[in-house]
Order: structure tokens, then sequence, then C-alpha cells
């Protein structure tokens, strides 16, 4: 069986560092590669020992582009600039990338869907498989319920996260927008606070909750009259994050150049 070469770029988190050991643990991937910050402490330390699982001779790295050259596929989960700086070097070197950085703004996501016409690039907010079937029910729900039911999501995460509401909440979201036919920018709200008024026919509303250790807590609420309808997704480990994205970067390694997400991976 031919193994895919996988990079892992910002592999020195905690995310990073799940990612390097599911990698390790999964049939048909070879861990070849991972970046971290110049400023790192874990600079030439090999990744399987970041990882946990032992020397595999693959030392971390601050050279992106030399990370991509040993690769067939890069995982990123970093920042948002780096994200979409990675995307244009991975175009330019014919490698394809996995991104599944939060927080990205449109301007970042066109760098990708850009690079997209070079490499096969998977971008999700959420790439668990548990979450992406969610997001299918939520768009299938939004579409059978009707105007009649108001649509709120509520997000729960660590107290560590830096940005709210969280992507996969806006995932969540623009699924339940599309059930409806609208685009989520033209009906989110994301807060209230002092004196609000009634609320709006077809406003999709998000609540942030930030503390301790939580993984990632989801809810999509349809309200109506006399019902509720709640859909939910509960992390209880990063390992779901990883093993997502890993599936997507072997998937990948056997595509044709396109923008794609998990439902494409997953045949949702």
């Amino acid at each position: 069986m031919q193994e895919t070469k996988i990079a892992i770029l910002g592999c020195g988190g905690r995310m990073g560092r799940r990612l390097l050991a599911v990698a390790l643990e999964t049939t048909g991937a070879r861990l070849v590669a991972g970046t971290v910050r110049p400023d790192s402490p874990l600079m030439g330390q090999d990744l399987g020992v970041i990882a946990r699982h032992g020397e595999i001779g693959a030392k971390a790295t601050t050279d992106v582009a030399e990370a991509l050259a040993a690769c067939d596929v890069a995982i990123d989960f970093t920042a948002p600039d780096a994200s979409a700086a990675h995307a244009r070097l991975a175009a330019r070197e014919k490698k394809a990338l996995i991104v599944g950085t939060t927080g990205m703004q449109e301007s970042q996501v066109s760098v990708l869907r850009e690079a997209a016409q070079e490499i096969p690039l998977v971008f999700e907010r959420n790439m668990s498989l548990g979450v992406n079937l969610l997001a299918l029910l939520v768009e299938q729900a939004a579409r059978a319920l009707g105007p009649d039911y108001d649509i709120e999501v509520v997000e729960m995460h660590h107290r560590h996260k830096v940005d709210a509401p969280s992507g996969t909440a806006l995932q969540l979201g623009e699924a339940a927008a599309k059930g409806r036919g609208r685009a989520l920018r033209d009906v989110a709200k994301e807060g209230r606070s002092g004196i609000t008024g009634a609320r709006p026919a077809g406003e999709i509303g998000f609540a942030s909750l930030r503390g301790g250790d939580v993984t990632g807590d989801h809810s999509v609420i349809f309200a109506a009259e006399g019902e509720r309808l709640e859909l939910g997704h509960r992390a209880s480990n990063r390992d779901v994050f990883a093993r997502g994205a890993v599936k997507a970067a072997l998937w990948s390694a056997g595509q044709p150049a396109g923008f794609y997400g998990m439902r494409d991976v997953l045949g949702l």
C-alpha cells in the first residue's frame, strides 16, 4: 500500500500535537515534516517525541517551504494570516493542503479559493464526522421546518479560545441559512445586549460561552410556538478533529485541483 506523506504546519500547539499523533497512528499516512514558530522551544526536536510516540527521524522546522517539499499533503490548523500564506506556498509547490483554521475572514478564504485552482484544497471549520453530519441535519431541518421556527446557535469552548462565534458555530449557521435559501451574513445576529426589541423574523442568533477546558459543545435550537427542537454535538477531545483532517489528507492525495469541504471527503 502506498503511503501518503503528510506535513503538519503548526505542530507545536495542543491541536498540532494531536495531529502529529493521529498521523503516526493512521494506516496509509506517513508523517514526514512539521513546522513550529521561530521562537518555539520545540525547534529541532523529533516529531515523534513531540507526539509522545518515540523518535521517527523527522524534526520540527521553522521552514514551511522545506516541509512542503517533503510531503504530498500538508495539514494546517494555525492562524488566519498564516493559513493564507501557506495556501499560496502550497499552490506554488503543487502540494495538496488541508485547512482547519478558524476565525478566517472572507478575504483570507478567497486566498484559499485562489490556491485551489492549482491544488486540491480542503477547507472546513470543523473536520469531525459528527459535526459535518450535524450540519447536514441542520440544513435539512431548517428547510423542512420553515420560517415559523426561530434558529439559535449556542456554542461553548475553553477559556483560551480567541475567536467567537466559533468556526463550527458559523458552519452550522451557514447550514441553517442555506436550508432557508439565505446568506448567513444577511440574517446573522452575533450576540445581544441591552434593549434589543422583539426578535426579527428569520434571524439566526449566536451565543458564545467560554470557560474551563471545554473542547467544543454546539447546539442548534429551532424554537416555535409550543415546541422546541435541539440538534447538538459535543467533542470530548481534539482527536475527532485530527482524525477528520488526516482522513481528508488521505482523500485529497488522489483528487484534482479544487476547493473542497468535508462533505466531499465524507461523501455526504
